[in-house]
């Protein structure tokens, strides 16, 4: 825990307490048909501490990870679990980290990615071979290996550790930061506890790891410096993240990264509006990217809500904390665009007396709606959201619920099931995976229009070859009871 203070932009540090007071904005009132439900509450001996959000596996069900508890004590505390949740709420514990000899498997584990194949991969915070975190696979069974152990300020050590989740890349590949270290030309880079460079970095399916891209630490370092938040896989196959600090006047940047290492910066905050920091970015339906930082003006606010366009426009579109007592939510670290192309997600802080968050919807436009306000009994210290294939949203919050030790939600805003695609992009002829719910008994498949071949898995899995003729355009599942469409455009590529 102490490490993930550190480095992920002092998230729990970082509270209402010195927040500015800013401008009131347009907040709407909360729509009648939402349902907020606690799922699961965590008791440590099953995990504790969710860390940001679920990925949705083939079979239907969530896959998450905690930062601590589990039945395991060889860290020092317990180590973190994997689990898996039904989306009715029943939960299995899959793996206790820190289970192998000298806790070699690493713990504290991050968010999840999934493989193609149905796996899941990840990354530890703590431990491991050297110290300082891993890459591991999982299957959903719970059989866990681990492929890459980070190393700690070793000189000409390749990546000093702590890393962030990883992304699935549009070459199925992985990619991840982390916030120090590199064989960066600058000595103070290599073997320095005060570096403050970081990493960029590939490791494919089978565990072959490589650096691709490595930050500098000077403020004025125009590729930005600690990137922390995870990475995004774009429609055009690159890849897009931020870093917390460096770029044009030491606030962070927004870049854009190629699979092969060229980086772009796109964007240097200038800390009025915010910091590049923790929140990964979000791509929109209409290309625009979408971002939250965690700290707002002048690095002393509580968080802002900002798009960054192809073009390279920058806009703020809100500042969190302009209502009274900050009921409005501070420090958002998590997001997701919903189907009906509005965003939903939760900030760490504010919304009530209880400092506990709050979940929120807003427009492309930047008007806010507060759907849900922590109270502590219910999750305190939410990082993430997803929506699952349901039209439902699930997340995690990180203490609170009925044990204090952290619990799962679900949150219902009336929106309709629908189809996802594993990958979102390919070529005419490649098989892609089709994640749903109720697919049973589908009766045609289309991308853009054009009928695609297809074998229906199971209830949540079709697999289909994108036909000729086929262009980037929405999928588009038929069964006997509903129409699925899918949640983003299948970019089709030459």
């Amino acid at each position: 825990m102490a490490r993930k203070q550190m480095w992920i932009c002092g998230v729990l540090g970082l509270m209402l307490a010195g927040a500015m007071a800013l401008r009131a904005q347009d907040v709407q009132a909360s729509p009648d048909a939402v349902k907020f439900e606690t799922l699961f509450s965590f008791d440590g001996a099953n995990g504790a501490n969710p860390t940001q959000s679920f990925v949705q596996g083939l079979d239907g069900n969530l896959y998450g990870a905690t930062l601590a508890g589990g039945a395991v004590n060889g860290c020092g505390t317990s180590c973190g679990v994997l689990f898996k949740i039904r989306l009715v709420g029943a939960e299995t514990t899959l793996y206790d980290f820190c289970s192998q000899p000298n806790c070699t498997d690493g713990s504290s584990p991050n968010q999840l990615a999934l493989g193609t194949d149905g796996s899941l991969y990840g990354t530890t915070l703590d431990h491991g071979a050297y110290g300082t975190g891993t890459i591991f696979k999982a299957m959903p069974g719970g059989t866990l290996n681990t492929l890459y152990s980070f190393c700690d300020h070793q000189l000409h050590c390749e990546s000093e550790g702590y890393p962030s989740a990883i992304v699935r890349g549009a070459d199925g590949n992985f990619y991840g930061v982390t916030p120090g270290g590199g064989p960066h030309s600058d000595p103070a880079c290599l073997g320095s506890p005060d570096a403050t460079c970081g990493t960029a970095y590939r490791i494919t399916p089978q565990g072959a790891f490589s650096i691709i891209h490595t930050f500098c630490h000077y403020v004025n370092c125009p590729d930005g410096a600690v990137p922390s938040a995870p990475l995004i896989s774009g429609a055009d196959g690159n890849l897009y993240g931020t870093t917390s600090s460096g770029g044009a006047v030491g606030y962070g940047t927004v870049f854009q990264l190629t699979p092969g290492g060229k980086l772009t910066t796109l964007h240097s905050f200038d800390g009025t509006n915010g910091v590049g920091c923790c929140a990964p970015l979000v791509q929109a339906n209409n290309g625009s990217f979408y971002g939250a930082s965690h700290v707002g003006y002048l690095n002393e606010g509580p968080g802002t809500f900002f798009e960054l366009t192809p073009a390279g426009v920058f806009t703020t579109l809100y500042r969190f904390c302009s209502l009274p007592n900050c009921a409005d939510g501070a420090n958002p670290l998590g997001f997701v665009q919903g189907t009906d192309g509005n965003f939903y997600g939760v900030t760490y802080a504010g919304g009530s007396s209880s400092n506990c968050g709050a979940v929120f919807q807003m427009t492309a436009q930047g008007v806010a709606t507060i759907l849900h306000t922590f109270a502590g009994s219910d999750g305190c210290g939410a990082e993430g959201l997803i929506q699952a294939t349901t039209g439902r949203f699930y997340g995690g919050a990180e203490s609170g619920g009925a044990n204090g030790k952290g619990a799962l939600f679900v949150l219902s805003v009336g929106l309709r099931p629908f189809v996802e695609t594993l990958p979102t992009l390919g070529q005419v002829g490649d098989t892609i995976q089709i994640l749903g719910t109720n697919l049973t008994g589908a009766t045609s498949v289309s991308f853009n229009g054009a009928m695609a071949a297809f074998t229906v898995m199971s209830s949540s899995l079709i697999s289909a070859t994108v036909p000729a003729g086929a262009t980037t355009g929405f999928v588009t599942v038929t069964t006997p009871n509903i129409t699925l469409k899918s949640s983003s455009r299948f970019q089709v590529r030459p």
